[in-house]
């Protein structure tokens, strides 16, 4: 008889259960999957399906990391700069794009208004140009381009100054910009795996990159998978020290 009774009270409590749940706003149900991780709040919707942007998202202005990562992600709407506590941004593996005069973008302008974030990793998606507002993020210190579609960056790059990390690998960039030499608090800057067969002679003002760098996670200058011309081929046999020598001399 007992046992009845107790698989009763656990019925009725299922039932109350779903009865709380299908009262909760849609924006307390994203909730339910935000955290707070090492003192900021932290929300994960990787890996979800999404072809679009919850817009419960909005009511969650107190957000410092979003990973949206592995989606099916083609637009990002302007509202994601409502979230203007973000520090970390991930995106990567979507397929984020807009169109603007004819070039493949990902990010609206009114995301110039991220002015906190650190971190933003676009990487594994169709940008064909670095986004306008990105050079407005001025607190970066992470931006993750790598296997994208860049065949240049623009002298704007230099607005990031706060930059440790700029990751551009498996991209077709034919070419280095004079501007890129302007962020001297660079420690990693990988540039594997592009088209690129010459450097600018100011590259020795990157004085942070202190090795040339092999393994994807080592600090310094990655640039050996490259088609470099002579003599910067055989000058980079003697490793980073003789390439700023190199540069310095010419």
């Amino acid at each position: 008889m007992g046992g009845k009774v107790c698989k009763e009270e656990v019925k009725e409590e299922k039932r109350r259960s779903v009865g709380r749940e299908d009262s909760l706003t849609s924006t307390d149900r994203i909730r339910r999957f935000a955290s707070k991780q090492f003192g900021f709040s932290v929300l994960s919707l990787a890996r979800r399906g999404l072809t679009e942007v919850p817009d419960e998202l909005w009511e969650m202005p107190e957000l410092e990391k979003l990973n949206l990562s592995l989606n099916s992600l083609k637009v990002l709407p302007a509202p994601l700069a409502l979230l203007s506590n973000l520090v970390v941004l991930n995106l990567w593996g979507n397929q984020v794009l807009s169109l603007a005069n004819n070039q493949l973008s990902s990010l609206p302008p009114s995301l110039s208004g991220l002015t906190k974030l650190r971190k933003l990793n676009l990487s594994h998606n169709l940008i064909a140009h670095i986004p306008g507002c990105v050079y407005n993020m001025k607190a970066l210190v992470f931006l993750h381009l790598a296997c994208n579609r860049l065949e240049n960056l623009a002298e704007n790059i230099q607005a990031l100054v706060e930059l440790k990390i700029l990751i551009v690998e498996g991209n077709s960039l034919h070419s280095l910009p004079k501007a890129l030499c302007c962020l001297t608090r660079l420690e990693l800057l990988n540039l594997d795996f592009n088209d690129i067969k010459d450097v600018p002679q100011e590259m020795h003002q990157l004085s942070r990159l202190e090795k040339l760098a092999c393994h994807p996670l080592d600090k310094g200058l990655h640039i050996l998978h490259n088609p470099l011309l002579k003599p910067l081929k055989e000058v980079l046999e003697g490793g980073l020290s003789a390439l700023y020598s190199y540069l310095r001399a010419v």
